[in-house]
């Protein structure tokens, strides 16, 4: 079973997310278009999916925010993957921690896991439109 797809996203944590996101898009220059004011998304196309577009998110979120708990880092990675709730049944059997349950969102399945030293992944699979 194919596990890992791809980076769904990078999450951190910044003192002002806003005012670090129009910094990168004014000197970095980054081409892509805002998502809530707060995100950045790089399209691309995945030849494995058939040529649908799909994204990697980029975004700075408040220090204090708390959808990183319980990992205390200040980062989260997101990747994309295949039949979330298979890959649940699999790591939860090898002793994984896994964090909540499945979320179902409009742009797909979510679920959190810790690595072993407690960074905490979000782990996505995408609604049928890849996006």
């Amino acid at each position: 079973m194919k596990k890992v797809t791809g980076i769904g996203g990078i999450f951190f944590k910044a003192e002002d997310p806003q005012k670090l996101l129009k910094w990168y898009l004014k000197y970095l220059g980054l081409d892509s278009h805002e998502y809530d004011d707060v995100a950045v998304l790089f399209g691309w196309r995945d030849k494995h999916q058939k040529e649908k577009e799909g994204y990697t998110v980029w975004s700075p979120f408040k220090e204090d925010t708390r959808y990183f708990e319980p990992s205390d880092k200040s980062f989260m990675i997101n990747f994309r993957v295949e039949n979330l709730e298979k890959l649940l049944k699999e790591l939860e059997s090898k002793g994984i921690t896994v964090v909540g349950g499945i979320k179902k969102l409009k742009q797909g399945k979510f679920a959190w896991i810790l690595d072993p030293e407690d960074n905490k992944i979000e782990l996505w699979e995408p609604a049928d439109d890849g996006k």
